[in-house]
């Protein structure tokens, strides 16, 4: 009687270890798409080269993360570092989880930053 019950009882222990590390894994890197967001961000403000700047999100960001570095608010030439007046958007994003059975989801992060001037 005992063995039919253990039998059921650790695979569902199993499977809820299971989605605890996935959730855990994803919360990893959500944080680690906000470092690398915030840190290409600051790159691309400063005016560094655009290779460097998606080098340095790369770096930071969960394997497989995706990197799109965009001008907003007005800077001049709307590209990275654009000029005076502006600011610069990097914005990572990956899928992470998704292990057989487990759920997987698209994560993201943002960054907007005042492109810095050249005095």
């Amino acid at each position: 009687m005992v063995t039919a019950e253990l039998a059921v009882a650790i695979p569902s222990v199993v499977l809820v270890l299971a989605l605890c590390l996935v959730a855990a894994k994803a919360g990893v890197d959500q944080i680690r798409c906000v470092d690398a967001a915030r840190v290409a961000s600051r790159a691309a403000a400063r005016g560094d080269d655009p290779a460097r700047v998606r080098a340095l999100a790369a770096a930071a960001a969960p394997d497989g993360a995706s990197v799109q570095v965009d001008g907003v608010d007005g800077a001049a030439g709307g590209g990275p570092g654009g000029g005076a007046g502006g600011a610069v958007r990097v914005t990572v994003s990956v899928r992470t989880g998704g292990w057989g059975v487990l759920p997987a989801w698209d994560l993201s992060a943002s960054a907007v930053t005042p492109v810095e001037s050249a005095s």
